[in-house]
């Protein structure tokens, strides 16, 4: 009987084990599976980490190299303006003289105030030095200049374009500059001699200086052929040489115009991530660059301390036969962190929408918020059957402004000038926006005739009371003119929110053929 009970729990027991073991089995998958799943999202978490990284240095690089080429193009634009006018005088009135004095006494009013520019010279046909500019800080001793690589080109060269010669060491004050230069021609079109304008390399040493790129990032300006002007850390002997084959221009050749890649560099064998930009208008480029090593430091730091996290995590995982106390954590801690993401991204939403409404260069609204509003404000008016009123404003002789001034002074008047617009309507629902070039519109929901042209008088002597300094203007100071027009949109014959901006047009040509600086309005339907 006893063999006959052994027997039975025996065959009891290997039945249950046979149960048992396929349960086990699925137990023993699942846990390794898990823990692979694990190991995969904490991977997949630190690529993407590791990418969001890059993203992020891209656009810090991207904007620092757009900040580059402004810069640069603007001192570039500003040596071309002095020599237009210094090759205009010089074949017009000469360069010996008096009219030589007054040509000097003209470089030294155009350049005393102009960063970057390191002085500005007329050799005559020779070479020697006729007419000599430079800072009164600046020790110099004239030489002749016949012998120089520019001088000699633009002898035998009837090109009329300027021209920017490679890097040199100036020999009145023996350091780096870029010569700018431009052919002089005689009456009758033979060589009259050169026009220099000298840019100081250490201008843009100190800019360059003034951007964060960690140990071992670098800034750099070369020419299109190659030829090194400038590169972060600046190192003499490095000066003229030829980065053709290097990382920037090999990008540039296959990019075009601007681009970012993680490239290797030829002069130092650092792997950066590179964001170049061509200068508008010259054969230059510029370039910024983070060291992958510094851009991924951090990263690499957070990967580590993960990695061992994740070991310790999973190894508990195994340990504690994933208690479901582990699993509601987790589950927690995720939930958290997609509700941070979603935050992040809402944010992110947000000042991507601020910066897709405003005009980049004022600060106010774009011509696109502008159209948008002007359409709901219109039908909101159309509906409730209140008066609805449109205000154009136009800088007077902006263009002969600009070409006396320079875009840079231009650039700054349009700012001051849109400060004075956007203070003119108080309301909320007031609408002040840049509808094009020198060019402000306005939109007055609720206002009638007199109170939309209380607002212009406002803006006019906003603009006026700049007090900015034009010289082309009847006034001697910039001034605006303004068109308005009013009246109520329930009682238009045509339903069209822009017949509105065309009347305004109107009174706007109306107040530039009247004399401009004033204001012109006219009452529409209903008003």
């Amino acid at each position: 009987m006893e063999i006959l009970n052994t027997d039975v729990t025996q065959r009891k027991l290997l039945r249950l084990d046979r149960q048992r073991r396929p349960v086990v089995l699925r137990l023993i998958l699942f846990m390794v599976a898990f823990c692979v799943l694990i190991v995969g999202l904490q991977g997949w978490n630190l690529w993407q980490s590791r990418n969001a990284d890059i993203d992020e240095t891209t656009v810090s690089t991207t904007n620092m190299a757009r900040a580059l080429a402004a810069q640069a193009e603007s001192a570039f634009k500003v040596g071309d303006a002095v020599l237009d006018e210094t090759v205009e005088r010089a074949e017009h009135d000469g360069s010996t003289g008096a009219a030589g004095e007054r040509l000097h006494f003209r470089l030294a009013e155009i350049v005393r105030g102009t960063p970057g520019v390191h002085g500005v010279l007329v050799f005559g046909p020779k070479g020697d030095w006729r007419i000599i500019w430079m800072p009164p800080n600046v020790e110099f001793s004239a030489a002749n200049n016949a012998d120089r690589e520019y001088f000699r080109w633009h002898a035998s060269h009837t090109d009329r374009a300027t021209r920017i010669g490679k890097p040199m060491i100036s020999r009145s004050t023996g350091r780096f500059v870029i010569p700018l230069t431009r052919r002089i021609d005689n009456p009758d079109g033979s060589f009259g001699g050169v026009a220099l304008v000298i840019l100081d390399l250490e201008f843009f040493g100190k800019f360059y200086d003034s951007f964060e790129i960690g140990r071992t990032g670098t800034i750099l300006l070369a020419g299109d052929d190659g030829t090194l002007f400038y590169r972060r850390p600046f190192k003499p002997d490095q000066i003229g040489s030829s980065v053709f084959n290097g990382p920037v221009l090999t990008l540039s050749r296959a990019l075009g115009i601007a681009g970012t890649r993680m490239m290797r560099s030829n002069l130092d064998g650092v792997t950066r991530l590179y964001s170049y930009r061509h200068l508008e208008g010259f054969p230059l480029v510029v370039a910024s660059a983070l060291s992958r090593d510094e851009i991924l430091a951090d990263w690499r730091r957070q990967t580590a301390i993960t990695g061992v996290v994740g070991v310790l995590a999973v190894l508990l995982l195994a340990w504690a036969g994933f208690r479901m106390v582990r699993q509601i954590r987790v589950r927690d801690q995720l939930e958290r962190q997609l509700r941070a993401a979603g935050e992040s991204l809402q944010r992110h939403n947000t000042s991507l929408q601020s910066l897709a409404d405003s005009d980049g260069l004022t600060g106010l609204a774009n011509r696109r918020l502008f159209e948008t509003s002007l359409t709901r404000e219109y039908e909101r008016a159309r509906r409730s059957g209140t008066p609805f009123s449109v205000i154009l404003v136009d800088v007077d002789h902006f263009k002969k402004f600009n070409d006396r001034y320079g875009h840079v002074a231009g650039d700054d008047c349009l700012r001051r000038v849109a400060a004075a617009v956007g203070a003119g309507p108080r309301r909320p629902p007031d609408l002040a926006a840049r509808y094009g070039g020198e060019e402000f519109a306005i939109i007055l929901p609720d206002t009638d005739l007199a109170g939309a042209i209380a607002v212009a008088e406002k803006i006019r002597l906003g603009v006026a009371g700049l007090d900015i300094e034009h010289a082309d203007s009847a006034s001697g100071h910039v001034s605006a003119s303004l068109g308005v027009y009013s009246g109520r949109p329930i009682d238009a014959a045509c339903n069209d929110p822009m017949a509105w901006i065309e009347a305004a047009d109107g009174q706007l040509y109306a107040a530039k053929a009247a004399g401009r600086d004033r204001i012109m309005a006219q009452a529409g339907a209903g008003a």
